[in-house]
């Protein structure tokens, strides 16, 4: 019920005003949101590449419906990208991008505005020396964003996509998508889905996790497990064994601020650790989202509030 009234606020205006408005909630937002621009967020990547952990940044908006707003975000991407070059920290940090950001709801044209978009921000990570991975969002979007994944890989064969474990159809996308070369980040899934479309409890999502990463790790493709779920990591890493995966043909990824010491200890051992780094001002419905996931974040944040009221 707490997960499903929080993912319901991400949504909500009201709060988001009140929630955006109020000091006290800056203390959690900065454990998992690194800044609002790219001066700020610079120096939490250094400092990561320099603990030997990988970076994929999100520059935080969604359900974008403005042209203004568009052309905005693409160009914050393509200036992160150049910083980053510029910085010399393009090797290790790629960059994740939600579609609904960058047109996919702008009407008849969304999805061409969407992909004109993604294919500016590919074309700057190119430049750049890195890559791009697709976010995924709610189920409605699922089928417009793999199909604007087949069109960038088109000239682009490197761009990753984040599949969401707890949707009935994700064990078969994971299955089409275990091809060479392809880069899938495989997920639980953070927004409020029908029992039509997704399983509602945490085993039946576990269960769909373990099913869809034997496939992908099956596969010819490059597996991304983000979980911070120390049983679902050790069984990665057991089908990384059966499979005869090397430490450089799949990696893990966990969000900036969610054990920290477990990622520096997955790095220290020789996997792949790549951390989620979201940046930005529009950050109210990113971080409702990592309530929703953890009680404990919530209770966090009371404790915040009792303590500075």
């Amino acid at each position: 019920m707490l997960r499903t009234g929080l993912l319901a606020a991400s949504r909500s205006p009201q709060l988001r005003n009140l929630v955006e408005h109020t000091p006290l909630a800056q203390p959690l937002v900065t454990r998992f949101v690194a800044g609002t621009g790219v001066n700020e967020v610079l120096p939490t990547v250094a400092d990561l590449r320099a603990d030997g952990l990988a970076v994929t940044l999100d520059h935080l908006g969604e359900d974008t419906h403005d042209h203004n707003a568009v052309e905005a975000t693409v160009s914050a991407y393509e200036d992160l990208l150049a910083a980053l070059a510029e910085a010399g920290l393009a090797d290790g940090a790629e960059v994740s991008v939600k579609l609904s950001a960058v047109g996919q709801f702008l009407g008849d044209d969304g999805e061409r505005i969407a992909l004109d978009g993604a294919r500016r921000i590919c074309e700057a990570a190119r430049a750049a020396g890195t890559t791009v991975t697709l976010d995924m969002e709610d189920h409605t979007t699922t089928d417009s964003t793999l199909g604007i994944l087949t069109a960038l890989r088109a000239d682009f064969p490197w761009v990753g996509v984040a599949l969401q474990a707890y949707l009935h159809r994700t064990e078969a996308d994971c299955a089409a998508l275990a091809t060479a070369g392809s880069r899938v980040r495989l997920c639980k899934g953070a927004y409020a889905e029908p029992a039509s479309v997704a399983f509602q409890s945490k085993d039946e999502v576990d269960r769909s996790y373990v099913r869809c990463l034997r496939v992908l790790m099956a596969g010819a493709g490059y597996p991304m497990i983000a979980s911070h779920d120390p049983r679902l990591i050790a069984i990665a890493d057991s089908l990384a064994a059966k499979y005869g995966r090397a430490a450089d043909d799949h990696e893990f990824q966990m969000l900036h601020g969610v054990r920290p010491d477990e990622q520096r200890r997955l790095a220290a051992r020789g996997a792949t650790m790549r951390v989620y780094v979201p940046y930005g001002h529009d950050w109210y419905g990113y971080f409702m989202r990592r309530l929703a996931e953890r009680p404990a974040n919530v209770g966090f944040f009371l404790r915040s509030l009792a303590t500075r009221s």
